[in-house]
């Protein structure tokens, strides 16, 4: 049905997270139809991504300089490590602008129906980072099934070290109403209640 170049850039542009085949083709028209810059400097970008993001070594963030920019950072309390699973999560905490201490990223969640387990995560390089200046160690995993496993598992981990180890607050989102709220989160946020000053 397409010319050969095209069907090679639909099948490859399918393979993406949450690109189905219908988006695939749209996203090929599209380049196509393009100028010739635009393809260019589309490829080029890929490219220069590929070749110049590594993995902090102290953290596990993706970054273009290691260590990262946060690992690296003068300003950041020392104090406190935030454990989350993916990079992206790091970028939704600092959306915050809220937390200022350094993180640590996971790389995944244990998820046994999927072959990951405790030494397939990085777990072994947090416990590495847990000397006498980490005072508190925040549990960001994700609120599901294989998170929640995730957060247990390294608070009993981390619990002989004597570091305090807290977990994300979970529950109702601002502006969600109670009759639309599915019931484990309503029982998160009773559980997790807490008292109004």
């Amino acid at each position: 049905m397409y010319a050969q170049p095209i069907q090679k850039l639909i099948s490859e542009l399918s393979r993406l997270p949450g690109i189905g085949r219908k988006t695939a083709q749209r996203l090929a028209y599209f380049i196509i139809k393009s100028d010739d810059n635009y393809a260019y400097e589309l490829s080029e970008a890929i490219s220069n991504a590929k070749d110049n993001v590594k993995y902090c070594s102290v953290c596990g963030n993706i970054t273009d300089k290691d260590p990262c920019e946060y690992c690296s950072s003068p300003t950041r309390d020392r104090s406190i490590i935030c454990v989350v699973q993916d990079s992206r999560d790091v970028i939704a905490i600092e959306r915050t602008k809220e937390y200022k201490g350094l993180y640590h990223i996971l790389g995944g969640a244990i998820s046994p129906m999927e072959g990951i387990g405790p030494e397939d995560l990085r777990i072994a390089q947090l416990m590495a980072r847990l000397d006498s200046t980490v005072e508190e160690v925040i549990l960001a995993t994700n609120l599901t099934v294989e998170g929640e496993t995730t957060a247990m598992y390294i608070s009993r981990v981390i619990k002989p070290l004597g570091v305090k180890t807290t977990r994300i607050a979970r529950g109702i989102p601002s502006g969600a109403d109670l009759e639309y709220t599915d019931e484990a989160t309503l029982a998160n946020a009773i559980e997790g209640r807490r008292i109004i000053d």
